[in-house]
């Protein structure tokens, strides 16, 4: 199954490809529409001029990364903050991944282990983490036992609730309005 978070090819592909792309746009999916936010990887990617390693994005300069998160278009409405959180999870993944995204998941004995593993990752909380583990599991093939229990109500199969369930324009747009929807129904109470 091929990408399609980010509705744009080059941008897609690159998600997935690239481990630490998908778990960028992911940590970028805050307060932006999703497609914004997965292109995010590319548009920086571009800009350095190959594609994204922890090891370089934790040792860049803070103020030099923000100001390339910065650039018109902006990668985040936040860019200065957004810069700083991906350079935390960058350099928590060369830490404890040897700056490697894929060993969070490469050798999870099951889905509540892995919860744990994206847990731990700086700007990651519980409705993050469990939404990435469904993005894992249903669209690139990471389904270590447990995993839809893990990932609690977004892992349930045939679900439209969050970036997990995006698989093309039409299933974006489903999303899109199931989540209308919720908000809509939670004012109403």
């Amino acid at each position: 199954m091929r990408i399609q978070l980010a509705q744009r090819t080059e941008a897609d592909d690159l998600l997935g490809r690239s481990p630490l792309a998908l778990l960028v746009g992911m940590l970028l999916d805050q307060q932006i529409p999703m497609e914004w936010a997965f292109t995010g990887p590319h548009t920086i990617s571009e800009r350095l001029g190959h594609d994204l390693t922890a090891e370089e994005i934790a040792a860049l300069d803070p103020e030099e990364f923000a100001v390339l998160l910065s650039a018109k278009p902006a990668v985040h409405r936040y860019p200065k903050a957004m810069a700083d959180r991906v350079q935390q999870l960058a350099a928590y993944l060369v830490e404890h991944y040897d700056g490697k995204p894929e060993s969070l998941w490469s050798d999870a004995a099951d889905g509540k282990e892995l919860l744990n593993r994206l847990l731990g990752l700086p700007g990651f909380g519980k409705q993050k983490a469990q939404i990435f583990l469904a993005l894992l599991g249903k669209q690139m093939g990471v389904q270590p036992p447990g995993w839809r229990e893990a990932a609690g109500p977004y892992g349930e199969e045939g679900s439209l609730r969050s970036v997990a369930d995006v698989v093309d324009a039409d299933t974006l747009g489903r999303v899109r309005a199931a989540k209308q929807e919720a908000k809509r129904a939670a004012k109403a109470k």
